[in-house]
């Protein structure tokens, strides 16, 4: 691990960071999931992210970093987020450097509690969709674009609610995945001003769940 992350290091171990979270993101116990917020460790660093398949019932086509429930051989946290990149992208969980966690968070729609893991990572390592079932692609953007105010909007849900998001393209990133990028962002020093009040409604695309056969 390089200097770099020194600063994100030092405020993820802070015993406080539980405190920030809002109501509505306080978990109700236990996590029983665990995702991994991956940096590369170059001079750009990169976060990489995973496009979920169309086939899955909850939160299909969506962008989301690696990640999954725990199974009964995971050790902890940090080992279902490794073994779960592992399955989904090829990553060896001993290519990854682990950083720290963000608060277990909960999401406020699927009522469920999710451990974030941060690692970083050479970048240099070959990945590809190891699991087509559960991803459709993989993506990977620097951190000069995730800061980028050009590429940041805040995302319109029908029910009302609002949050942090991104375009890329025709790619929308929103929703969990962006409310830790964002807290992300913040905590390393990297976030710029960009404009709150930038509207997009979340295309369609980005938000389909599969109904129970």
């Amino acid at each position: 691990m390089t200097g770099q992350f020194d600063q994100l290091v030092a405020r993820l171990a802070d015993p406080g960071l539980s405190n920030r979270l809002t109501p509505e993101r306080r978990p109700h116990g236990q996590a029983h999931a665990a995702v991994l917020i991956l940096l590369s460790e170059n001079n750009d660093p990169d976060l990489l992210f995973t496009e979920r398949a169309v086939g899955l019932r909850k939160h299909a086509g969506q962008i989301s970093f690696p990640g999954g429930t725990y199974e009964p051989g995971d050790a902890d946290a940090p080992a279902t987020a490794l073994r779960e990149t592992w399955e989904e992208v090829g990553l060896q969980p001993d290519r990854v450097t682990l950083l720290g966690r963000l608060p277990v968070t909960r999401l406020p729609v699927s009522s469920f509690d999710v451990a974030p893991v941060v690692g970083s990572w050479s970048g240099l390592d070959p990945m590809a969709v190891t699991s087509p079932a559960e991803v459709a692609a993989i993506h990977r953007w620097r951190i000069s674009e995730l800061t980028d105010p050009g590429h940041r909007v805040m995302a319109r849900h029908p029910a009302g609610h609002t949050g942090p998001a991104w375009l890329f393209g025709d790619l929308f990133l929103w929703g969990f995945t962006a409310y830790l990028t964002d807290a992300l962002l913040k905590l390393g020093g990297w976030s710029q001003p960009w404009d709150q009040t930038r509207l997009v409604d979340v295309p369609k695309r980005f938000m389909r769940d599969r109904p129970l056969p």
